[in-house]
């Protein structure tokens, strides 16, 4: 006999899923409810007895769909969208010294900046990403932007010293990147790290410099770091030694480093980061496409290294697709190992989940679906001809699934994607935005 109204305990929102992939624990769960409530998880259990216990606000009911913890992308350049496809098929350098830097020299501001960041926010969001970290320049705007949207954001400021219209020194660029730590210091959804570009872009002393202001703001660096062949050589030349020495001779090889890329690894460097506990954020898709190497995955995985998935910037990959991600991470680990169990469906998911949020400090509240998490989920429908038949859904989602599929994301319990259409964003405005820097930026 159904439960008295009165007997219920009313909360905010019910997610009655067919697969719930909570990633803390490997075997999904089956017909159950997330129970949400003031933006946190309280309760998971069987559908029958959800709907006898509690009375909800909002009530889900996806009968098709795996949910996961919303999906982490833990290094991109968000503005950077707006040069998608602007200078596609060149080398790395020739992309960034060519292309990338002087339309940046040109064109970046803050509009450039908050424009290309809602694109990448709202492409994100349609993809199933609750969090990202950005590298980039204008954060406070981009900080904004996230913000407004509602969705989760690390900021990485970057940190050059070479000028832009965004800072004129190393100092500068410190200086504008302390602001923006201060400025979220207080945000449930924000915070702000150092985002020295790389190695190469500064000096010992200048890199010094922001090893000394993040232990002042105690607060992370995020890093381009060994991404090419060319960048290791180059360092031999100039300073005698590889980029991972000189970081750590300036102590910067520390549990607080994200180092990004790291495709150009010798043994005894693996075993320096693992003991250090530097974290790594893979970007497959990106180093693919700029032939920068392989980053190798199973001998990391292999030392325990925390290791986090990004997809880098739309200008180099070309899309912010986690789920993409995820499946070329699968198939390239496994190339690269020679191994066909080397990353397995499993594994790729608690990348772009839970060892992004470790990556960025952030597995208290974020990356698993636990009772007292932060309700950030993500709900991808596995019904497609495709899909079918689904003996195993998280594999089904990996192997065969498109971020086309994702239906519903929520951050901090907050709806952001309903039924395939973004909440929180005007997409029509923001079409009309984006039109208008591609007459500019027009090749």
């Amino acid at each position: 006999m159904p439960s008295s109204t009165h007997n219920k305990q009313s909360i905010d929102t019910l997610i009655h899923a067919k697969w719930i992939a909570r990633v803390s624990i490997d075997e999904p769960l089956i017909d159950h409810t997330i129970v949400v409530n003031k933006g946190i998880i309280v309760d998971l259990l069987p559908q029958t007895q959800a709907k006898q216990q509690y009375l909800a606000q909002n009530n889900y009911q996806l009968d098709h769909h795996i949910v996961t913890p919303g999906l982490i992308n833990s290094h991109g350049h968000a503005a950077m969208t707006l040069f998608r496809g602007y200078a596609d098929d060149l080398p790395l350098m020739t992309w960034l010294n060519d292309h990338i830097w002087p339309n940046e020299s040109r064109w970046l501001s803050a509009e450039f900046t908050r424009v290309g960041s809602e694109l990448a926010i709202a492409e994100m969001i349609r993809s199933g990403t609750t969090c990202f970290s950005d590298n980039y320049f204008y954060s406070l705007d981009v900080g904004k932007a996230a913000q407004t949207a509602g969705i989760r954001a690390q900021l990485c400021p970057t940190i050059l010293n070479i000028k832009t219209p965004w800072a004129n020194s190393v100092d500068d660029y410190i200086t504008k990147a302390e602001e923006s730590h201060q400025a979220f210091k207080a945000s449930p959804l924000i915070n702000s790290i150092l985002g020295p570009h790389s190695p190469y872009a500064l000096n010992d002393t200048e890199l010094t410099k922001v090893v000394t202001k993040a232990e002042q703001l105690n607060c992370m660096i995020q890093m381009h770091v060994h991404e090419t062949a060319a960048e290791i050589s180059n360092s031999l030349e100039q300073y005698y030694c590889r980029p991972l020495a000189r970081l750590d001779r300036v102590g910067m090889l520390t549990n607080t480093l994200q180092a990004v890329h790291m495709t150009q690894l010798t043994e005894h460097e693996i075993d320096l980061i693992a003991e250090r506990d530097v974290k790594v954020v893979h970007c497959p898709e990106s180093n693919l496409k700029l032939a920068s190497g392989f980053c190798p995955v199973g001998s990391l995985r292999a030392k325990g290294v925390t290791l986090a998935l990004g997809t880098d910037g739309a200008a180099s990959n070309n899309d912010l697709d986690m789920i993409g991600e995820m499946r070329t991470a699968s198939m390239l680990a496994k190339a690269v190992a020679d191994d066909a169990t080397e990353l397995n469906a499993t594994e790729s998911l608690r990348m772009a989940t839970l060892e992004g949020a470790k990556c960025m400090g952030l597995d208290d509240i974020i990356g698993t679906i636990e009772v007292g998490k932060q309700a950030d989920l993500c709900a991808t429908a596995l019904n497609e001809l495709a899909n079918l038949p689904v003996y195993h859904p998280v594999s089904q989602l990996i192997y065969t699934a498109s971020r086309d599929q994702v239906s519903h994301v929520w951050v901090a319990g907050k709806i952001l994607l309903k039924n395939k259409e973004l909440t929180t964003i005007d997409s029509q405005k923001l079409k009309h935005d984006v039109l208008d820097w591609q007459d500019k930026l027009q090749p």
